[in-house]
């Protein structure tokens, strides 16, 4: 289903992002939590695509077995780093002859077995150029969808780790919508004061697009530390760490409190009218289930009735 078929018919979006297993026994268990998490009917999942299309192959593959074994809605990323013009080409070509209605466009990351990698090598050097792109090969008519792919870009309401002036992050943002992008999922976030204070400026600068929140909930002090550094920038707020560090000596404890925070995010977000929530899954589905269920919402219907439209 084209994205803004899936914002048309939910007020507010749930969706879970996952990326492609590297071993049978965790490509096991990925589907065995797939499996609980498909029936709390989310709008949409996403699947991510490794640092220089590192995890190319298994995006694909991933993709295609949601696609046509479950009833889940896949959107692949899609990345600018290590790809040429018509790599990009035959990868949408593909993904439009499974009848896959969206892709996440992203900047993406370098390889990280190359160090001082060269992006002047690549075709797109910025996400708004894949944008242009994938928009262009939707005015072509390749798609069974007549508009094309849906397109989604990212956001980064504490900030871009490369791009420190938060005017030209905003520029970058307002480029990559104005070259095509349907809508905003954000990076994730502990405090939603910095969420709200993104989607308002946006608003000032003319973005218009829904944006969508990322969530991800602590579940090990471990887990934490490896999330900030590959976030490079995610703050932990200070009452956060506090009740984090009083269950430091519990792992139980520890994941109580990382999915009572995300939950109370979660809870205001919805009475702050979010457009969507999307949760950064770690390819588990015990957390998310409990947050999901602790705030009142048995399956999509409940969720898309407690909401009202913005």
């Amino acid at each position: 289903m084209h994205i803004n078929d899936i914002f048309a018919s939910d007020q507010t979006t749930v969706s879970f992002e996952f990326f492609p297993p590297k071993t049978a026994v965790d490509a096991e268990a990925l589907y065995e939590n797939i499996a609980h998490l498909e029936t709390l009917q989310p709008s949409f999942v996403s699947v991510t695509y490794g640092a220089g299309g590192s995890t190319r192959q298994l995006t694909h593959d991933l993709v295609l077995r949601l696609k046509q074994t479950t009833t889940l809605d896949p959107i692949p990323h899609l990345t600018c780093v290590s790809h040429t013009e018509r790599e990009i080409e035959e990868i949408l070509t593909k993904y439009a002859q499974a009848g896959v209605g969206n892709i996440l466009a992203l900047g993406g990351d370098p390889p990280r077995d190359i160090q001082n990698y060269d992006r002047n090598a690549d075709a797109f050097q910025h996400a708004a150029d894949l944008v242009a792109f994938i928009r262009g090969f939707n005015e072509r008519g390749i798609h069974p969808d007549p508009r094309g792919f849906g397109i989604g870009v990212a956001g980064f309401p504490e900030g871009h780790p490369t791009t420190p002036n938060r005017l030209d992050e905003l520029d970058h943002l307002k480029a990559k919508v104005d070259a095509g992008a349907d809508y905003i999922c954000t990076q994730l976030f502990f405090d939603n004061h910095d969420f709200y204070d993104f989607r308002e400026r946006c608003d000032l600068a003319g973005i218009r697009v829904p944006i969508v929140a990322g969530i991800m909930p602590v579940t090990s002090l471990g887990g934490m530390k490896r999330m900030a550094q590959l976030a490079l920038g995610a703050r932990y707020p200070a009452k956060l760490l506090r009740a984090l560090g009083r269950a430091a000596n519990d792992p139980e404890a520890v994941k109580r409190v990382g999915v009572h925070w995300a939950t109370e995010q979660c809870r205001d977000l919805l009475d702050n009218q979010v457009r969507g929530i999307h949760f950064y899954t770690l390819n588990k589905s015990d957390a998310t289930r409990q947050i999901y269920q602790s705030l009142g919402l048995r399956d999509s219907n409940t969720l898309r009735r407690a909401v009202p439209q913005i």
